[in-house]
């Protein structure tokens, strides 16, 4: 039974960040979450081989809700196909200040200015290694606010050997608008200076896991078709797009003064659906598909997972539509992927 739209409203009475601690708090105890929990579906064409990875379906968490890596058992059970984690830093640092975490429930959206709030690598480790299912990890890591852009390379560098034997796969994340300068680190040099030497020191590795960068949905163009030769030099595993967009558009429902006073941050949800996937088919258009994207971004309903499938992604991972849908929303995208007639079981040709 899904229970989430009894829970919501309590929640939703509370400040988003208090929820949210609360919800973490509740996924630690192994009875509560069987109220949170939704039905999961299984089925052999929801398999999804991947960076030598085996999906048992393509829907994932995604980073920002287990920051820490402290209830993956709980959303596990929910029936996700993936999860991941962070963004964690080398050091653990609070963040920004309070309030920073701000609902627009009218528009379905949420604005973060979060910061890289977390525990740090090895704490981060030390969780990882207590958790009890098999469901495949990602680690979303990032450089501490005080580390400056030329030395971010080390701050990389460190999380990728402390989380090593901890996850599956790694998630290069230089385009949270949280963090002063981080984007910056998405220019073609510096972000190909972090990506080498982090395959450099995967390959020394006994067992070198899958890397991927995230990138923001504010890129132009030009900035894309970096990306696409970046991807193609350092020969990591994929992309995820989107991360959260700096953009104030499609707010209807509120007064320009309204979004002004929540200030700086992320903005994801419904607002975020069109650009993100609009990235993800330039992507796959100018690169020919030439190498696997993790979809994220504005995904409320099994139409807008379907919409991303179709213009190219592999996986897709939930963040705002599932703090307002619920594991439910786990539940309607893998039934529709078994669905026969779905456009997204079809072959690039078909689709056409």
């Amino acid at each position: 039974m899904n229970f989430y739209p009894l829970i919501k409203p309590l929640l939703f009475q509370l400040d988003a960040e208090t929820a949210h601690h609360l919800t973490i708090s509740a996924l630690r105890n192994p009875f509560l979450r069987t109220f949170a929990g939704g039905n999961k579906v299984e089925h052999p064409s929801l398999h999804r081989k991947l960076f030598g990875l085996d999906f048992p379906n393509p829907v994932g968490l995604a980073a920002g809700l287990d920051k820490n890596a402290e209830v993956i058992d709980g959303f596990a059970e929910m029936g996700f196909g993936h999860i991941e984690i962070g963004t964690i830093t080398p050091k653990p640092q609070p963040g920004n200040p309070k309030p920073r975490l701000f609902r627009l429930k009218e528009d379905h959206a949420i604005i973060n200015r979060m910061g890289f709030n977390n525990v740090g690598a090895i704490q981060a480790a030390k969780n990882l290694a207590k958790r009890k299912s098999n469901v495949i990890v990602g680690g979303n890591i990032g450089k501490n606010k005080v580390t400056p852009n030329e030395e971010a390379v080390k701050d990389y560098e460190l999380c990728f050997n402390i989380l090593h034997d901890f996850v599956d796969y790694f998630v290069v994340n230089v385009s949270s608008p949280n963090t002063p300068g981080l984007r910056e680190l998405q220019e073609k040099d510096s972000l190909s200076r972090i990506l080498l030497s982090l395959q450099d020191i995967n390959q020394g590795k006994n067992k070198p896991k899958p890397i991927l960068l995230k990138i923001a949905p504010d890129l132009t163009h030009e900035q894309l078709d970096d990306i696409i030769s970046i991807v193609s030099d350092t020969k990591i595993d994929g992309l995820i797009a989107t991360n959260t967009t700096i953009r104030r558009e499609k707010l209807p429902h509120y007064l320009p003064s309204e979004i002004e006073a929540m200030g700086a941050g992320g903005l994801s949800g419904r607002p975020l659906t069109e650009l993100s996937t609009e990235v993800i088919r330039y992507l796959s258009k100018q690169s020919g598909g030439s190498f696997p994207i993790i979809g994220v971004g504005g995904i409320m309903s099994a139409h807008d997972a379907m919409e991303k499938i179709e213009a190219g992604a592999t996986l897709v991972q939930l963040y705002s539509g599932f703090i307002y849908h619920g594991p439910k929303l786990i539940e309607d995208i893998n039934s529709h992927l078994t669905q026969p007639s779905t456009s997204a079981d079809k072959s690039p040709k078909e689709r056409a």
